[in-house]
């Protein structure tokens, strides 16, 4: 629960007297709230008293920046603080008809929005891991390189350091990286905006039915990378899909190419949770060689 001088601090923004919160379902590294105050309002408050870094302020930037494009619900930032992130609270409903199609399309003309540079202004998380985002020099227009970087080597460094690495794995990411350059190509397109960790669990229905992204690890990118991480964990179904590839046609090989998209996230799994995910981060590795 809240610590009073938090309490207050909250209250103060809101200039209204905090009467009632409801503990909410759904974190696992923060705890999240339904917030009701004097003057009728309610609000979502995410909450994590031994945080101390700079998660909440980075999850605020990538929600303000997945709202700049005005496609898709995306709840409004009210505060933020080192230990506590406000959000407007999305009241949520069952899904609409067209849910799936609507959502497949929207999320088509997020990626339409874009950056002449790979990355972001800023460092943010993947789950609780760092997600490196500013580029090298050599890294900004070049996918291949900030992709096997910040990405693949990132997390397959935090293995070793973590004990999660094999001689096995050593093996497979060096066989893997004398391939990238076939494996993962430019495809000419500008680098797209991402959520960065799009799975069942981080969209929401909201009172219209439709799509609300939360939950983000934005950076620019290879729009690939994104559509990858919401095959790994279910939730989409094919009119999602089909949907987003009749407003934004996805360019040929991505078939082949989204294994090596979802092996990040299946790398960070094995640094956050652990062995289970060692068998299959060797096999997408292996496909490929």
């Amino acid at each position: 629960m809240l610590n009073n001088k938090i309490k207050s601090k909250i209250e103060n923004i809101l200039g209204s007297q905090i009467t009632k919160m409801n503990s909410l379902s759904g974190g696992c590294i923060s705890s999240s709230y339904k917030v009701n105050t004097k003057d009728g309002n309610s609000y979502f408050l995410k909450y994590n008293y031994s945080s101390g870094s700079d998660m909440f302020l980075t999850e605020a930037h990538g929600l303000q920046e997945l709202d700049k494009p005005g496609v898709i619900t995306i709840p409004k930032v009210i505060s933020f603080d080192k230990e506590f992130i406000l959000l407007d609270l999305i009241e949520s409903s069952s899904r609409s008809k067209n849910f799936s199609e609507d959502f497949g399309r929207k999320f088509a003309v997020l990626h339409k929005f874009n950056n002449e540079k790979y990355g972001f202004y800023e460092d943010n998380y993947i789950g609780s891991n760092p997600q490196l985002n500013i580029p090298d020099n050599d890294e900004e227009k070049n996918w291949t390189k900030f992709y096997f970087q910040k990405r693949i080597l990132y997390q397959f460094h935090l293995a070793e350091k973590s004990g999660n690495s094999t001689s096995d794995l050593r093996s497979s990411i060096s066989k893997l990286e004398n391939k990238i350059d076939l494996i993962v190509t430019d495809n000419g397109e500008k680098p797209s905006l991402l959520h960065g960790d799009l799975w069942g669990g981080n969209y929401m229905v909201d009172k219209n039915g439709f799509a609300c992204l939360i939950d983000p690890a934005v950076y620019y990118g290879n729009r690939e990378a994104d559509l990858a991480m919401t095959k790994l964990f279910g939730g989409f179904d094919s009119e999602f899909y089909r949907a987003y590839n009749e407003e934004f046609p996805l360019p040929d090989g991505y078939d082949y190419r989204e294994n090596i998209y979802k092996l990040y996230h299946v790398l960070n799994h094995l640094n956050l949770f652990g062995s289970g995910y060692y068998s299959q981060a060797i096999s997408l590795i292996k496909y490929y060689l």
